[in-house]
């Protein structure tokens, strides 16, 4: 545990920082906060680092250390760009891989390496290969919430913002979608083309029901329902808006509903209603347990001691690559 002091330096280096989060950190919080950004922040300049935060970190890690932000295809996007040495991903697990895959090169560090993904640990590579025995000729379309292993025997990769349009932009018309059953019934709903799914689920969208969200309308009226599309399809039925947290995000700036409610992990609204005060977010606060654990404290710890790094066989970054990379092309 660091022990860093709430100084007046610190104060006034962090102020603006907190003028943007003020409405979601108390005081309070942000004095026991200030000190490790200030911190994280001067040893990513001393070390050329940078750190990837997924929509789904709170906003003291959102809005005061990270340097790009976004879902899982902007960060993929964004990390092949990143001219630093070092990749501090403050998400979970297969986030780092990614960026590792597009960035052999550099150091990748995760402050937490058990922070994993119930998605990226339903499916294994033989399960690929028995999706294809069963299905021959049918493309593997990955979702990036996966292990780079299994990316390694797919076809191409898809985030939920691009998956409808790069399932329509593949020749081929059977469909090997893995791992999230919810996302691939979802596309199925999009395209006339067979799509065959694996039982993957994410342990917090799963959670959500139709009448969860009936109940929500009954209580706040005039609401607006925006769902991710890992959600089942209840859910979705019942909802007003449909996309990734980076087209949830557009819409709300867009659209600027005055009530709404984001059928997703909870940290997300955090960090839309900082950025957005005019507006009233209902708050169904399902918390990805792997995602927090990334923290402030370890982000710190990870840009001091250099750990833990993130490590793939030269040979598995090859194969990963060229479905990232097609993902990429096709966006």
């Amino acid at each position: 545990m660091h022990n860093l002091k709430y100084t007046p330096a610190v104060e006034k280096e962090t102020e603006e920082i907190y003028h943007r989060v003020q409405n979601v950190i108390t005081p309070a919080r942000w004095q026991s906060m200030a000190p490790l950004i200030v911190e994280i922040n001067r040893l990513k300049r001393e070390k050329n680092a940078v750190i990837l935060a997924h929509n789904y970190q709170t906003p003291d890690i959102f809005y005061g250390v990270a340097d790009i932000v976004g879902d899982s295809l902007k960060l993929a996007q964004e990390a092949t760009k990143t001219t630093a040495d070092i990749i501090v991903q403050a998400g979970v697990y297969f986030m780092a891989e990614t960026a590792k895959i597009l960035n052999p090169q550099k150091t990748v560090l995760i402050p937490d390496p058990l922070a994993g993904c119930s998605l990226a640990s339903s499916i294994t590579p033989d399960d690929v290969a028995l999706m294809r025995s069963k299905y021959p000729g049918a493309t593997v379309v990955s979702y990036v919430n996966t292990s780079a292993a299994v990316k390694a025997v797919s076809d191409v990769c898809v985030t939920s913002g691009n998956a409808e349009k790069i399932v329509e932009a593949i020749e081929s018309d059977e469909i090997i979608f893995l791992p999230d059953q919810y996302l691939a019934h979802y596309v199925a709903t999009k395209t006339t083309k067979k799509i065959y799914a694996w039982k993957g689920a994410c342990e917090v969208h799963e959670l959500f029901t139709g009448k969860y969200v009936d109940e929500l309308r009954a209580e706040h009226k005039n609401i607006v329902v925006l769902a991710h599309p890992e959600c089942p399809p209840d859910v979705l039925e019942a909802s007003d808006y449909i996309g990734s947290t980076a087209q949830m995000q557009t819409y709300i700036e867009q659209k600027q509903p005055a009530r709404v409610v984001l059928i997703t992990e909870c940290s997300m609204s955090d960090n839309l209603f900082a950025a957005n005060p005019n507006l009233e977010f209902i708050r169904p606060c399902q918390l990805c347990p792997h995602m927090k654990r990334i923290d402030l404290e370890k982000i710190l710890h990870s840009l001091e001691t250099m750990t833990h790094e993130v490590l793939i066989d030269p040979d598995i970054i090859t194969a990963a690559r060229r479905p990232i990379d097609r993902m990429l092309e096709l966006s």
